[in-house]
């Protein structure tokens, strides 16, 4: 259907003359995070809401209806079916990522001209996805050693080191006179076999 799918690079910046050599083609680029909202009250998970968006374009000798609709030729596939195809293709997947499915979203008009007695039709399909992230508590550097901060220990970034377990828990009651105090074991400690 297309001769290409690439990562978007501002080819629809340039010359169109240019482009058309390309086309039918495909590309896709991160819109951007539309949203973000809390996730917990911990104040510490969010999910993201991303957008992704997919353009393709066509053109054709005849007209720009042939552009949009396709052509009796094979190759004149036209972006109405590239359109569809796409939004066929990625909705409802993950493209396993751990993030939510694709969810289709607006399909915009980027070009419905003329370019060098040839009409090229360019459309931008975005898809919508979503993913959960962890913030830092208040304070906290990223943790040294913690497979979530890596790129922070890679470039040598500030950490804090890891929190110290929590093994046991002290607990003084006073009533009258009397005190009682007690030391509670949360984890059992590892012990030398020759010890009796």
């Amino acid at each position: 259907m297309v001769q290409d799918v690439r990562t978007y690079a501002g080819e629809l910046d340039e010359d169109p003359g240019r482009i058309v050599r390309s086309l039918p083609a495909a590309w896709v680029t991160f819109g951007g995070i539309v949203k973000t909202e809390r996730y917990s009250t911990s104040r510490q998970k969010y999910i993201a809401t991303g957008r992704f968006v997919v353009v393709v374009g066509d053109y054709n000798t005849r007209s720009e209806q042939s552009a949009r609709q396709g052509g009796t030729v094979r190759d004149e596939v036209g972006t109405n079916l590239l359109v569809e195809s796409v939004r066929r293709l990625l909705t409802g997947q993950d493209l396993g990522l751990e993030i939510d499915y694709f969810e289709p979203g607006r399909v915009r008009t980027l070009f419905n001209t003329g370019v060098a007695e040839r009409a090229m039709s360019v459309f931008a399909c975005e898809f919508d996805t979503r993913w959960v992230e962890h913030a830092l508590e208040n304070g906290k550097w990223p943790e040294r050693g913690a497979e979530t901060d890596m790129a922070f220990n890679r470039y040598h970034g500030r950490l804090s080191d890891p929190d110290p377990d929590f093994l046991r828990a002290g607990l003084d009651c006073t009533s009258g006179v009397i005190t009682v105090s007690d030391l509670i074991e949360l984890r059992k400690q590892k012990h030398d076999q020759h010890e009796s």
